[in-house]
């Protein structure tokens, strides 16, 4: 994908401050083939004029000439919490969108990776907000929460949000936020996820549920996979760490009292894969991940969401509130429209598992 450097306007020295405190992708772990790594800490402008969709149909031609024609330039800013393959792809499928329905010269993206910093995706938004642009995506749930606290005028799409009400604290929630917030969701089953569990492992005896305590999503959905383990009966516990720092010493414990962890799609465990799988792997401790990243690095298997589609849903979403003119605190969450079964196959090999023939292989060699 083609990429022209711009020069990202600093309105202050905040701006400055940002750029090369928050900018860099030092200290975090993700595919190589990441959008964060291949997207430049300035303004980037990516992509062509026409492609496909995330079902495969073709898009983009005359919405890209119409962009084009007009002369209107959108200024995206892009706040992703922290490089890991499915953020990564979230922020890939989004650009993609936009450049597809208007056209690489009709849109700049301004990307920033806060690298797992709260205070980072604050000053991140600030600084967007105050540069002007016209749209925040916001990528996992603390930059959601720093872009809605930062502005309640420029639209703000989210994406990799698992719960927009519990990322918010909407207590009413019917589905849209009523603020200009809107985005897309990667909120997979749960149930179907702990049903794999069973499938899987029929005589497991207790469960850990490994999670960031600083993520609350995490928490919504360790919550939600608590509620069907104890309608099959099954004993479990809760592990969580408060950062990165506390997770070899918690995911210790978990295999030490544990038959099978189950890891949701937390942001912090998904950056430590690598970290998880080298204390797993030796116990025979299986982990059940709730997305094919985490899955790729020490799961056995998924029941997942494709998080290049989600990202994709995003970016048509800001097509439609950037050029249609479409009210944000009126659009629904929109949901991924299907999920399918993979299998790690080198730790299902190690560890002697037996997978069902209706899971797809993730390719890992």
């Amino acid at each position: 994908m083609k990429k022209k450097v711009l020069a990202l306007l600093l309105s202050s020295a905040m701006t400055a401050a940002l750029l090369a405190g928050c900018g860099s992708d030092n200290g975090t772990t993700g595919s190589s083939n990441s959008t964060a790594n291949n997207t430049t800490n300035n303004a980037s402008t990516t992509g062509s004029t026409a492609g496909t969709d995330a079902n495969g149909a073709e898009t983009g031609t005359d919405s890209a000439n119409e962009g084009a024609a007009d002369g209107q330039v959108y200024k995206i800013g892009i706040c992703q919490l922290i490089e890991h393959e499915a953020l990564d792809a979230a922020t890939q499928g989004f650009e993609q969108a936009l450049i597809d329905l208007v056209g690489e010269d009709s849109v700049e993206f301004y990307f920033q990776n806060a690298q797992g910093e709260q205070t980072n995706c604050a000053t991140i938004a600030t600084t967007f907000v105050s540069d002007g642009v016209d749209l925040i995506l916001a990528n996992a749930t603390a930059p959601l929460q720093a872009a809605a606290a930062a502005t309640n005028e420029i639209p703000i799409l989210g994406t990799s949000i698992t719960d927009y009400a519990t990322a918010l604290d909407i207590s009413d929630w019917n589905g849209t936020t009523g603020t200009n917030v809107s985005g897309a969701s990667d909120l997979a089953p749960i149930d179907e996820q702990e049903a794999m569990l069973v499938e899987l492992f029929p005589d497991v005896e207790k469960v850990g549920i490994l999670y960031c305590s600083a993520e609350p999503n995490s928490k919504y959905q360790a919550d939600l996979f608590i509620e069907a383990l104890e309608a099959d009966g099954i004993d479990y516990e809760e592990y969580t760490a408060a950062d990165s720092n506390e997770i070899q010493s918690v995911v210790t414990s978990a295999c030490e009292s544990c038959d099978v962890l189950y890891i949701p799609t937390d942001n912090t465990m998904a950056a430590a894969t690598e970290t998880i799988n080298n204390i797993c792997l030796p116990a025979g401790v299986p982990v059940i991940a709730s997305e094919e990243g985490i899955c790729r690095g020490c799961g056995v298997a998924t029941l997942s969401i494709n998080y290049f589609d989600i990202g994709y849903t995003a970016g048509e979403m800001a097509y439609e509130v950037l050029v249609n003119g479409a009210d944000v605190s009126t659009m629904d969450i929109r949901y991924a429209s299907e999920v399918t079964k993979k299998y790690n196959e080198v730790i299902a090999a190690e560890l002697g598992i037996t997978i069902p023939e209706d899971y797809s292989g993730l390719g890992v060699e």
